[in-house]
């Protein structure tokens, strides 16, 4: 693997913004987003329940795509200028559910202490050390099990995440208590617009779709840090390339996949060059792949990844939980 300095010297040919590829792909989106919306309201309304079902899941996955262009616009990524990226990071919160200046603060913080096990407050899914299980309670040891457990993790996870903690986020009021109020009432203003439109057929119909496009939003969040192979450390010794490279996936699900969650695939990278708007993220990996050694994770090892559970920091490798829980698992110490 080389170095940290020359993968972000050979990254930063990808991190030039383009003001009509940012439009094409955020343009584009919106336009999926509410052709989705009023196929699948009106189909449901008529009954219609084989359009209904296609155009749910288009506005599922049309959904977390514009989330990740936000995270993009958070990053001030998308577009060239910095007023572009703040004012379409606000537009696009409420068909987001996600208020646009905590969504940047906190991921922000989370890139800041990337691998770090003393900051994990700062990671969307909380990872146990072995140690820290092996001194756990009862209590505690089961409430972990629910919550690691991919059948709480992900529609719970949705639910909670996007009806319940995003309307008053990390921080919230750290970071603008008016920020936070406003979004919520264009939220409000939206789902009054959907109801005046198609009634509680309307309201449920998006929310349905929200709450699957949540569920894969959950998966996917799982898999940037959550896999065979990731790596976690403790400052000083932690080495911020490496848990970015290292630490951070690349899921190989086919070119359609990429595009459908607007390369957010490409976790490993990004986390090196936060600065690589998604309409390169593709390229760059593909293109440095011919010279270093990048790993991809295809979906049999994605779907192993949600039997590891805990780290251990002695074999530096994520594992799952013992077998006998008074005993730490045997595994193999890393090289």
């Amino acid at each position: 693997m080389e170095s940290g300095i020359e993968l972000r010297k050979a990254l930063r040919a990808f991190a030039n913004k383009d003001n009509r590829l940012a439009y094409a792909s955020l343009l584009g989106n919106l336009a999926v987003y509410a052709a989705a919306v009023v196929v699948s309201v009106i189909a449901v309304d008529r009954g219609l329940w084989l359009v209904a079902g296609p155009a749910v899941i288009v506005l599922a996955f049309a959904g977390v795509r514009l989330y990740v262009l936000q995270h993009d616009l958070g990053h001030l990524s998308l577009f060239e200028t910095r007023r572009q990226n703040e004012v379409w990071g606000h537009v696009v919160s409420p068909f987001t559910m996600a208020a646009y200046r905590q969504m940047r603060h906190n991921h922000n913080l989370h890139h800041a202490y990337v691998g770090d096990l003393d900051a994990r407050e700062t990671t969307e899914i909380n990872t146990m050390t072995l140690r820290e299980w092996t001194r756990s309670g009862f209590w505690k040891r089961l409430y972990y099990r629910l919550y690691r457990h991919p059948l709480v993790l992900i529609p719970v996870g949705s639910f909670y995440t996007y009806f319940i903690a995003y309307r008053w986020p990390k921080n919230a009021a750290r970071v603008g208590l008016g920020a936070i109020l406003a979004h919520n009432a264009a939220l409000i203003v939206y789902f009054a617009a959907l109801y005046a439109f198609a009634g509680w057929a309307g309201v449920l119909t998006v929310a349905l779709a929200i709450w699957i496009g949540g569920m894969l939003g959950v998966f996917l969040v799982y898999l940037q840090h959550n896999f065979e192979g990731t790596w976690w450390d403790r400052r000083p010794e932690l080495d911020p390339s490496r848990a970015a490279i290292q630490g951070g996936s690349c899921l190989d699900f086919g070119w359609w996949f990429d595009e459908a969650v607007a390369n957010i695939t490409k976790h490993d990278i990004h986390h090196l060059v936060a600065s690589i708007p998604s309409y390169r993220l593709r390229a760059a990996h593909r293109e440095l792949e011919k010279t270093h050694d990048l790993r991809r994770i295809g979906f049999r090892e994605a779907l192993h990844a949600f039997s590891l559970k805990l780290w251990d920091e002695d074999a530096e490798a994520l594992v799952p939980f013992p077998k006998n829980p008074a005993r730490k698992p045997a595994t193999a110490h890393a090289a």
